[in-house]
């Protein structure tokens, strides 16, 4: 899959619907980048997406990204992309920046669900839209912040979901609780062996949706994005996060260890008598299961620590390689890059590697 990361691809209607574009569907034109130290305050609202893998600086380079742009005149809103922070009492297990870290920049869609309510990414992509729609009604740039590949997809790209059928999905689900999530991918790899290879084979809401479609005679998520997506703001800058591989793991190891000290079994143990375990998205969450498998006595310390990071390591993987896929994204290393030179395109399209998609 080839995906247009950056540019003008048609105008967008008062309701957010995209109109043809001026040149051929799933072609992109540059979007015009202001010159060094240019104001902005007269330019059309943008929409910006801070893109890649769990660890990798996203939030911090949002925050600068955004006082960047408020320095050159364009106020910026801040929209949650990671599909874990949406869940109210999550904080400590998805690295939820806290209230009194945003720099006074107004975020959305943080805190958005009980732990029991299900993440959807249809409902999300409509409640995103709406939200940037509302930013930039407000004269504002918005900033896409976060790791959720297939949620950020729905958003930027011209990405229709399949209608769900209740009856079906109700007997998908009925064989994933007696029999578990095994025969179904298994099933799921027979069908569309390229769907089953982007599906972590343990993810059973996953596999039933992706049977669903299937059955219905359509395709799955990663086909549902055409071969050269046309964008669906016109005026959308991709900024991917990436830091060396072997960094990474580092970092990332380190960052769990962090979480259980900083009290995520307090944190799991409140949210359990909110219904964590009922939940079938917060539920199955990386570090919260484990967290939860801790607490019943299912696994010591140690291990829940090692899982997690074994899990954690495997999800920046898939991240990785779902991000490396979009096109004419400016690849930053954000502990090394200046928010100013990323609002100006100063240094040009890359000023790190396009990271690798390989084993962390």
């Amino acid at each position: 899959m080839r995906c247009a990361g950056s540019g003008l691809a048609g105008r967008r209607s008062a309701t957010g619907v995209a109109r043809p574009p001026v040149a051929a569907r799933g072609s992109v034109t540059a979007a015009p980048s202001p010159g060094v130290g240019a104001s902005r305050a007269d330019a059309a609202p943008t929409l910006w997406a801070v893109l890649g893998a769990t660890g990798t600086g996203k939030t911090g380079l949002s925050l600068d990204l955004a006082e960047a742009l408020a320095a050159r005149g364009r106020p910026a809103e801040i929209v949650n992309v990671d599909a874990m922070q949406l869940y109210r009492g999550m904080d400590i297990g998805t690295a939820k920046i806290p209230e009194a870290e945003r720099r006074g920049i107004p975020h959305h869609l943080f805190d958005a669900l009980a732990v029991t309510e299900e993440a959807a990414v249809a409902w999300y992509q409509e409640l995103a839209r709406r939200t940037i729609d509302a930013i930039h009604g407000r004269g504002a740039d918005a900033i896409l912040v976060g790791g959720s590949g297939l949620y950020a997809s729905s958003v930027l790209f011209d990405f229709r979901f399949p209608p769900r059928d209740e009856r079906l999905r109700a007997s998908l689900e009925d064989e994933l609780e007696r029999f578990g999530a095994e025969p179904l991918f298994a099933r799921l790899r027979a069908a569309d062996p390229a769907a089953a290879d982007r599906i972590d084979p343990r993810n059973g809401r996953r596999v039933v949706r992706a049977l669903e479609v299937l059955a219905q005679g359509g395709r799955t998520h990663g086909g549902a994005l055409p071969e050269a997506p046309v964008l669906w703001s016109p005026r959308t800058r991709i900024i991917g996060t990436a830091v060396p591989r072997e960094e990474l793991v580092s970092l990332l190891d380190a960052r769990v260890e962090r979480m259980w000290a900083a009290g995520l079994l307090d944190e799991v143990e409140a949210l359990r008598r909110q219904g964590l375990e009922r939940g079938v998205t917060a539920g199955r969450a990386i570090g919260y299961a484990q967290a939860v498998a801790q607490l019943r006595g299912d696994l010591s310390e140690g291990e829940a620590i090692a899982e997690t990071q074994a899990l954690t390591r495997r999800y920046a993987r898939r991240q990785v390689s779902w991000f490396k896929r979009y096109e004419n994204v400016r690849w930053v290393d954000p502990r090394e890059v200046d928010a100013g030179s990323v609002v100006d395109g100063a240094a040009g399209p890359d000023a790190a590697p396009r990271p690798e998609g390989e084993e962390q």
